[in-house]
């Protein structure tokens, strides 16, 4: 028995490390230039175009406040016209990003906004072109804000993964659901607790690590 339960434990772990991070590398290619932009269109800054702005703030604003548990159901036509299913990890990859495309963008927003305008100023006053800014003192600058960020994405990312288990996603949370929960054997349950929150924290760890290595402030 205990041997069926590590099989399918270690096969879980592996689905849902796959969802996550899939979604991670797709959410932010997309929501890594909405954030920057986002933090450079407003009124009077580098890329001025408030009406962008406010449109898609509007959008992301939306997309952060519905739940995703929604969004999962409203997106299955999406989701089967993109990958031929909605049963599998392949199929909870598309929930999965496109609920985590907002939150990151907002992050990334956050993140270059903390960044010196004297910094921004000094390297147009140089000549510098608007994307030479965002990838020379932008992003570099806001690096560290961005790590802590990114690592707090991929912590909500495994709670949604869990999530997605409800609706046939695989991963930990399918197991959890499917031979804990309706078989009644509650050590599949704990099993599945413990190695979501051993994930978190191996997560949250190395995030923090990584973030103080690049700060440039701490040396």
């Amino acid at each position: 028995m205990w041997s069926q339960l590590t099989s399918l434990l270690a096969a879980a772990t592996l689905e849902t490390l796959y969802m996550v991070a899939v979604a991670v590398v797709l959410g932010t290619i997309m929501g890594l230039p909405l954030g920057v932009l986002l933090a450079t269109t407003g009124r009077g800054e580098m890329l001025e175009s408030p009406a962008f702005q406010r449109i898609a703030g509007a959008i992301v604003n939306i997309g952060r406040s519905l739940p995703f548990i929604i969004l999962v159901v409203a997106i299955i036509p999406f989701t089967r016209l993109l990958v031929g299913t909605t049963i599998g990890t392949t199929a909870a990859i598309v929930p999965l990003t496109l609920g985590i495309v907002p939150f990151i963008a907002r992050v990334v927003e956050g993140a270059v906004r903390e960044v010196d305008p004297g910094l921004i100023e000094a390297a147009r006053a140089m000549g510098a072109r608007p994307w030479q800014v965002v990838t020379k003192v932008l992003l570099p600058e806001a690096l560290p804000g961005l790590i802590h960020g990114l690592t707090l994405t991929i912590v909500t990312l495994i709670g949604y993964s869990a999530m997605v288990g409800a609706v046939g996603g695989g991963g930990l949370g399918d197991l959890g659901i499917r031979y804990g929960y309706q078989r009644f054997r509650p050590e599949v349950m704990l099993a599945v607790v413990v190695l979501l929150v051993v994930m978190v924290q191996l997560v949250q760890a190395a995030g923090d690590h990584l973030a103080r290595r690049v700060n440039r402030r701490a040396r």
